[in-house]
């Protein structure tokens, strides 16, 4: 049987950006994508610290080093540029494999800097 648990997240990132005239998706530094092993174009939750919002969108990669965490889209509705958010992936793992496993947690800084 498999089972779902948290795989990785980036932690209280500050939102850089909003744009509602885009297709869709979050923009993720690329730096902050390889240090929480989130892949582009994977299903992400993002919560909102500010306004309580919670919901699922897919990852575009930004700029290694920007800081970028740009919502796109119709989430641009949902948060405001200077917001707090916690960017959230799981997986599924069988109960041997989650023995062992430990989800990567990214801390930043208010610049989307990892502590």
């Amino acid at each position: 049987m498999l089972q779902e648990f948290l795989y990785s997240k980036i932690h209280r990132a500050t939102v850089t950006d909003a744009n509602l005239n885009y297709v869709g998706s979050i923009t993720i530094d690329e730096t902050l994508m390889k240090a929480s092993k989130i892949k582009e174009g994977q299903k992400v939750d993002i919560l909102d610290v500010n306004n309580g919002e919670r919901f699922q969108t897919y990852v575009i990669k930004g700029s290694a080093d920007s800081g970028c965490i740009c919502l796109n889209g119709a989430a641009a509705r949902k948060v405001q540029p200077g917001d707090k958010v916690i960017i959230v992936s799981y997986a599924y793992f069988t109960p041997d494999e989650v023995v062992n496993f430990k989800p990567a947690i990214v801390m930043v800084d208010e610049n989307n800097k990892i502590i």
